[in-house]
């Protein structure tokens, strides 16, 4: 009902945690999966591919190949993304960069092999995968927070360039959900960040999940573009 049926749809980062319960959900709607990861553990969809979006020569190929072996790629999941936490002070230049690399430029050359052929086409969706922290912040992680505000930018931009040529472009701003990147905050700063949160539980993987194929649908969205959807249970509005 939501359209997927016959679609190629790219996820990056789609092994593990929210992108693997988007390639899930996609699948269970009928599209045809292919996913980027830099590893090999947790391989999903129908096509896997070992690249990292750091790349831009991999990422090109990784396009190239799903578009030759599966068809037309008609929508993209930004996903892939990592954190170095450290206070500014404290932070050196690699461990900005790293961040800046995969979450922001990482985004950039996972779609740009992929942009014009959708405006050729004259359709396509791409949703990217930002966070709570690019909207509000937080402390130790100015980077993350620096290129996750950066794909909302990218998006908003993206979405006046794409209209014209039917493409949408969307965000998905998730807050504290139960991953392997929450795995690691003490369980003090655990009580304390449930306090702020209004639903007073972490959100799931799944529930992300119903947010991006809500966005990339060509039926339930088609009239959007340029949006930020919060799945933070109230945590920030």
């Amino acid at each position: 009902m939501l359209g997927f049926e016959g679609k190629v749809v790219l996820v990056t980062g789609g092994n593990r945690g929210i992108g693997a319960a988007v390639v899930e959900r996609l699948e269970m709607l009928g599209a045809t999966v292919a996913t980027v990861c830099r590893g090999e553990r947790g391989q999903r969809g129908r096509m896997h591919l070992k690249a990292d979006v750091t790349d831009a020569a991999a990422m090109q190929q990784a396009a190239e190949t799903v578009e030759n072996e599966l068809g037309p790629v008609y929508g993209v999941v930004a996903n892939a993304g990592i954190t170095q936490d450290q206070l500014l002070s404290r932070m050196d230049l690699a461990s900005w960069k790293s961040v800046i690399d995969t979450n922001l430029t990482g985004v950039f050359n996972t779609i740009r092999p992929l942009v014009p052929r959708m405006y050729d086409r004259r359709s396509g969706a791409m949703v990217f995968i930002s966070s709570i922290v690019g909207e509000r912040g937080n402390l130790g992680q100015a980077n993350y927070a620096a290129s996750k505000a950066g794909l909302i930018g990218m998006a908003k931009a993206l979405a006046r360039e794409g209209a014209r040529y039917g493409v949408r472009f969307n965000v998905v701003s998730p807050g504290f959900i139960e991953t392997d990147m929450l795995k690691p905050v003490p369980p003090a700063v655990r009580e304390k960040i449930l306090a702020e949160i209004p639903v007073k539980r972490f959100g799931k993987p799944e529930e992300v999940a119903w947010a991006v194929t809500f966005l990339l649908s060509p039926e339930s969205a088609s009239y959007i573009t340029g949006e930020v959807l919060r799945v933070n249970g109230g945590h920030h509005t």
